[in-house]
């Protein structure tokens, strides 16, 4: 029964199209996931997922029904179609989606036929498998998805998504042309999660939004979230995509010392603050990079590389690069943060101590942060990247303490996100530090350290390198020396013939060693001249 006062009534928001329309499309969304709903092209592109969440479902699904369709319309024509789909029902591959989509040249003769409904469908599946044409024509139809929004006041939401698809389909690209650098399928949509919450987070900072417009922003994100670990959950070895900042310092201790309020002002703009992780970068124009640098550790750079595929951020697991002295392993592990975007600090192990590692507590002269936590206030990021070079040349004696016992803690995820600095006398979260570390040989290496880190072995450069290489360093050389690098004039012949006598592989320094004499002997030639 009604209240006789209308003063009364409690005041309902009224329900506007926008609100509508999502709870619309959040019906349908469970619907689709539980297999009760084929999505719609829109629909699809909207973001909804896949009939009974699996691209495969999907697939069979649609291709099932549109098959019985054609059937039914008892046209000659729509055989070849029908046969196709019916193919694609029982294996889906790319290879059956573009024989549906050639059929469908001929079939779309026929009057009442969803050909181009059929064509996007298309499309958004080979997208889905990594095709970067296919993703690139789905940028373009959510582009103009987002262009009719706009002009009904709809929102900018679609926008970002279709910057999301430009951008994996870029990536997408270059992955096709270094055919050995292979994303897989299940990283697809991680990825494009991540493109789409970097394009929405630049494009709502770029100008101020109302209360309204960044609640429903911050509630997509935690939604986007939510769709990410879900993601994460089919595949065993991703890890997570973090949050783009994390607060490393959350407190100084004993902060009302005399040396406890030194810390507190040193640190004072590090605590309670939200540090940046790295941000993903172009993982293969990075590979290309590195490939074109390095031609023979492309197999140590694909395994590296692949680890990362979909995230969000860059993170490296604790690696050892195992070789020969001079084989490339230092200047490499550096290219390689270099071209990930990683700020990082590089430290020689020998003579390293386990206070310059752990750092040292605040009540000594000599006190310091830990290596992790310096590279962290050095660089303002919650993500370093610490290169420790020759990891074999640490003692193991554990007369004052030892390296290895240190290492261990920092490189755990769990005790690395609550390290106690003895410094800043506080646990800090150090858990997103990228470790890589090289060694000669890792036989006086701990094995529990060992345990804890992914050992790639780092091959020598044979002497099919030669002649990239010689290259590669006299041109260093000579600006090295401060001279223009076309100075550094090609090798000749003879020049070549007389280092591959003397160089039949391995240490680059060697190398570099008789390039140098090489340099010497034609400045002495050019003089007499």
């Amino acid at each position: 029964m009604l209240p006789n006062n209308p003063a009364s009534i409690p005041d309902c928001p009224a329900m506007t199209f926008r609100d509508s329309t999502d709870r619309h499309f959040d019906r349908r969304q469970k619907a689709a996931k539980a297999g009760l709903h084929l999505p719609s092209e829109d629909e699809l592109l909207r973001g909804m997922n896949f009939f009974g969440d699996r691209l495969e479902d999907d697939i069979r699904e649609y291709s099932s029904r549109l098959s019985r369709r054609m059937r039914k319309r008892g046209r000659v024509e729509l055989l070849p179609l029908a046969s196709c789909l019916d193919d694609l029902a029982v294996e889906q591959s790319e290879e059956g989606i573009k024989s549906v989509e050639a059929a469908l040249v001929v079939a779309e003769a026929v009057k009442g036929i969803p050909a181009e409904a059929c064509r996007l469908r298309c499309q958004f599946y080979l997208a889905s498998f990594g095709d970067p044409q296919a993703a690139a024509a789905v940028a373009g139809e959510t582009a103009s998805m987002a262009m009719r929004d706009v002009n009904e006041s709809r929102g900018p939401q679609m926008l970002w998504r279709a910057l999301a698809w430009s951008m994996l389909s870029r990536t997408l690209f270059f992955s096709r042309c270094v055919d050995v650098f292979h994303i897989p399928r299940h990283s697809l949509f991680r990825m494009l999660l991540n493109y789409e919450a970097e394009f929405e987070s630049a494009i709502l900072n770029a100008r101020p939004e109302d209360e309204r417009t960044n609640k429903e922003a911050s509630a997509k994100k935690a939604s986007r979230d939510d769709d990410i670990k879900d993601l994460s959950e089919d595949d065993a070895e991703a890890e997570p995509a973090p949050n783009n900042s994390v607060v490393v310092i959350r407190s100084i201790g004993n902060s009302t010392t005399s040396e406890g309020k030194r810390v507190s002002v040193e640190f004072q703009k590090f605590v309670q603050r939200g540090l940046p992780l790295p941000a993903a970068s172009d993982l293969p124009i990075a590979r290309m990079q590195l490939v074109s640098e390095f031609p023979w550790v492309a197999s140590v750079a694909d395994d590296i590389l692949t680890r990362l595929v979909g995230r969000g951020d860059v993170h490296l697991r604790p690696t050892i690069l195992v070789g020969s002295p001079g084989c490339g392993k230092t200047r490499f592990a550096r290219r390689l943060v270099e071209e990930l975007g990683i700020p990082y600090e590089l430290v020689s192990c020998g003579g390293l101590s386990d206070s310059a590692v752990g750092g040292t507590a605040r009540r000594w002269s000599s006190g310091e942060p830990s290596l992790a936590i310096m590279a962290v206030r050095r660089h303002e990021c919650a993500g370093p990247a610490i290169i420790l070079d020759e990891i074999e040349k640490v003692g193991t004696s554990r007369h004052n303490g030892n390296v290895h016992d240190v290492l261990i803690g920092l490189l755990e995820k769990e005790s690395s996100s609550r390290w106690f600095d003895p410094y800043v006398e506080a646990n800090c979260d150090l858990s997103h530090v990228s470790w890589l570390m090289t060694a000669n040989e890792v036989a006086s290496v701990s094995a529990v350290l060992k345990d804890r880190c992914r050992i790639l072995r780092f091959p020598e450069p044979g002497p099919d390198q030669l002649p990239f290489l010689a290259s590669r360093i006299l041109e260093r050389l000579y600006v090295e020396a401060g001279h223009d690098p076309r100075w550094a004039r090609p090798l000749e012949g003879f020049e070549l013939t007389a280092l591959a006598n003397n160089w039949p592989g391995g240490s680059i320094r060697k190398l570099e060693r008789l390039l140098e004499k090489l340099i010497e002997a034609r400045e002495r030639y050019w003089g007499r001249q």
